[in-house]
């Protein structure tokens, strides 16, 4: 089973707060059922798994993306979807500093669903990330829903970057702009024919997100403590990473892509850049530089007060996407 993680994120909907008791807590109940990992292996709460192997880690994580809970058909197209749902694993194994080998990927929906087309985006995504679909299931079903899981390895050291290893003092990167997908999700709701190259981009921000899979092996080998994806928003998941360091966080400014907005950098997810804590800012910067990749942009500092969460001096709260779960049945 893969780690359970923040990588749900309202694709297709529009101004969903973060649920109160919902998806986090049932976690956190699920992981009291289930046993504990052996040394050297992390299992549940990171954005993946992390497995002893002989030559290294294999890192394993599961997603799924739901039609109209992750993706809106009326706005998006069935091979977006397939898009969306192998990238949004393939990010999780991306902010472990890990490469895909593999995925496997099992459909369930109408007997109507143009698979054909579904898998079109599917086969593209893996393609563009390098991580062939190498088996999976198909079953009929009420609503489509697309599970993928994907296997990563990491050879050697230094090992999977986890969300607990941000120590005070560490400077945060995150590795380009955040917010398009979120400005793109809402210039589809508003119908609008895109007015330029900008709009254009926006709208493929949320259609086809790429996971930063170059550079989660980078901020890795350049010596990254801590590390997350942006998927359910910046302040969510930073927060999942403070949470599980131990650690606040002080932002001096957060990079905003053109022609988003700052709430959109904030909350909207879907973004899937690296949000990377690293204490030799200078080593990051070289390798990302040697490698011919983009700079990542600084965005503050680790602080050694948990309470601690601001913005420009002012303190933040949480915001992003949680799935609404009920609260555990009594007795």
């Amino acid at each position: 089973m893969g780690a359970p993680k923040s990588g749900a994120t309202p694709r297709g909907r529009a101004g969903t707060a973060r649920g109160i008791g919902g998806e986090f807590a049932a976690i956190d109940r699920l992981a009291r059922l289930l046993p504990g990992p052996p040394p050297g292996e992390v299992w549940l709460g990171d954005d993946a798994a992390v497995l002893r192997s002989p030559g290294g880690q294999l890192v394993l994580t599961t997603d799924v993306a739901v039609a109209g809970v992750h993706g809106d058909l009326a706005l998006i197209g069935l091979d977006d979807l397939g898009w969306r749902a192998l990238s949004a694993a393939v990010s999780d194994v991306a902010a472990m500093g890990a490469r895909p080998r593999g995925a496997v990927l099992a459909v369930a929906g109408p007997p109507d669903t143009d698979l054909e087309l579904l898998y079109r985006g599917v086969a593209a995504a893996a393609e563009a990330h390098g991580c062939p679909v190498v088996g999976g299931d198909l079953s009929t079903a009420g609503q489509l829903s697309v599970a993928v899981a994907v296997l990563g390895e990491i050879d050697g050291t230094p090992g999977a970057v986890l969300r607990s290893g941000a120590r005070p003092g560490d400077q945060l990167f995150v590795t380009g702009p955040l917010g398009a997908a979120a400005a793109g999700l809402r210039a589809l709701l508003a119908g609008q024919p895109a007015g330029g190259p900008d709009d254009e981009a926006l709208r493929r921000a949320h259609r086809r997100p790429r996971a930063r899979l170059l550079e989660g092996e980078a901020a890795r080998e350049a010596g990254a403590r801590a590390m997350v994806d942006v998927s359910d928003g910046l302040l969510a998941d930073l927060g999942h990473l403070a949470d599980a360091s131990g650690v606040g966080f002080r932002l001096d400014a957060v990079p905003v892509h053109p022609g988003a907005s700052l709430d959109d950098a904030l909350g909207g997810g879907d973004d899937y850049e690296l949000v990377v804590a690293v204490a030799d800012a200078g080593a990051l910067l070289e390798l990302f530089a040697r490698r011919g990749l983009r700079p990542p942009l600084a965005m503050g500092t680790c602080d050694g007060d948990p309470a601690v969460r601001t913005l420009a001096g002012r303190p933040v709260p949480s915001a992003g996407w949680e799935h609404p779960w009920g609260p555990a049945p009594e007795g």
